[in-house]
C-alpha cells in the first residue's frame, strides 16, 4: 500500500520527499565509522542511532527513508572480512528501518539500497554480478517497498550491470546516477570521484548514458551523489533524454575514508531554492545524498503539494 501511495502521488505530479545523508548524520551523533565498511558496522554496533537518524528524517518530512545498506554490499564485505555477516547485516538495517516507520505512525515508505560500494573496475562486471543479486535477493525478502539502485560509478558498464541484476524484481526500482564536469570540455559526464578505485578516470558523455541506460531501465532515474551544483546541469539534459520520473539528490562535501568531510556549505533555505529549480526543471523526487542532512530536508520538505511552498 505505502508504494502505491508514491506511485499515485508521482502521477498526480506530486513532489516527493527522499531523506538525506545516512553515515554524515551518524557521524554528527557520535557512531563510529568502520575503516572500510564506514557506515556500514552502524546498523549492529549502533542501531539505536541509525533509527534516531530515519525517525529525524520522517520528522523533517521524508515521504521515503533509506535502508544503511549502501555500504553492506557483499562484494564489500567479503573484501573487507564480513563474509560471514552479509544477512545479519543487510537484515539489521531493514529491520531498524522498518521499526522507525512503525513508530511513525506514518505511512513511509522504505527504500532498500543496493549499492556498487565495493566493485572496483579491475575485478570486471561479470564478478559483480552474484553480490548485486545476493543483496537484492536479502533486502526483497526483508519486505523493503522499492530498491534503489545506487550506481555511484564512473563506468557505464558497471551501471548496466547491476541493472540487468534487478530486472527479475518485483519491486519498483529506481536507478540513481552520478555526475561530473569534465574539466577540459566543460561537458556534463557519467561520473564519481573515488578515491580508492584508481581506474575511475573512464567516462562517457551524461546525454549518452541517460539515453542508454532509460532503454534498458524503465523507472525512475535519479542524479544522486553529484556537486550540487552540477546536479541542476544534469537535471535539464536528462529531461531531454528521458521521457519518465527524474529524481535528484546531490551531495556536499567529499569522503576522506574513513569520514564524510564537510565543505561547500550551504544553509536549508539556499538548498531549498535549489531543490525548487530542480523541480521546475523537471525533477519530481528531491533529496539529499552525502552531507545533505536533516535541516535540508525539512527545508525542501515545504515543495510537496501538501506544503506550503
Amino acid at each position: 500500500m505505502t508504494y502505491n501511495l508514491i506511485k499515485q502521488r508521482l502521477e498526480n505530479n506530486d513532489t516527493i520527499i527522499l531523506d538525506g545523508a545516512i553515515g554524515a548524520e551518524l557521524e554528527k551523533k557520535g557512531a563510529k565509522m568502520h575503516k572500510d565498511l564506514w557506515c556500514g558496522t552502524c546498523s549492529v554496533e549502533s542501531p539505536d542511532l541509525v533509527k534516531k537518524v530515519h525517525e529525524e528524517y520522517i520528522l523533517a518530512g521524508a515521504d521515503i527513508i533509506t535502508t544503511n545498506t549502501y555500504a553492506t554490499t557483499p562484494i564489500g564485505m567479503k573484501q573487507y572480512g564480513f563474509e560471514d555477516q552479509i544477512n545479519e547485516f543487510n537484515k539489521k538495517s531493514v529491520q531498524i528501518a522498518k521499526d522507525a516507520v512503525k513508530n511513525s505512525n506514518k505511512d513511509i515508505a522504505v527504500a532498500g539500497s543496493v549499492s556498487t560500494f565495493g566493485s572496483l573496475y579491475k575485478f570486471g562486471t561479470e564478478a559483480m554480478k552474484p553480490g548485486f543479486k545476493e543483496q537484492l535477493k536479502i533486502l526483497s525478502g526483508e519486505g523493503v517497498d522499492l530498491i534503489i539502485l545506487e550506481a555511484m560509478s564512473s563506468q557505464a558498464d558497471i551501471v548496466e550491470t547491476i541493472i540487468e541484476c534487478s530486472q527479475e524484481s518485483k519491486l519498483p526500482v529506481w536507478l540513481s546516477i552520478s555526475c561530473i564536469i569534465d574539466d577540459k570540455t566543460n561537458k556534463v559526464m557519467l561520473g564519481y570521484n573515488d578515491t580508492i578505485d584508481s581506474d575511475t578516470n573512464i567516462y562517457e558523455d551524461f546525454e549518452t548514458s541517460i539515453n542508454n541506460f532509460s532503454k534498458i531501465h524503465k523507472g525512475p532515474i535519479l542524479i544522486a551523489h553529484s556537486d550540487i551544483e552540477v546536479t541542476g546541469q544534469a537535471v535539464k539534459i536528462a529531461k531531454k533524454k528521458f521521457n519518465g520520473v527524474l529524481g535528484a539528490y546531490p551531495n556536499r562535501g567529499h569522503y576522506e575514508k574513513p569520514h564524510w568531510k564537510f565543505v561547500d556549505n550551504i544553509t536549508p533555505s539556499e538548498y531549498l531554492e535549489k531543490a525548487r529549480s530542480w523541480v521546475e526543471d523537471g525533477a519530481q523526487i528531491v533529496g539529499g545524498c552525502c552531507g545533505v542532512g536533516v535541516e535540508e530536508i525539512k527545508a525542501i520538505s515545504k515543495l510537496k503539494k501538501n506544503q506550503n511552498v
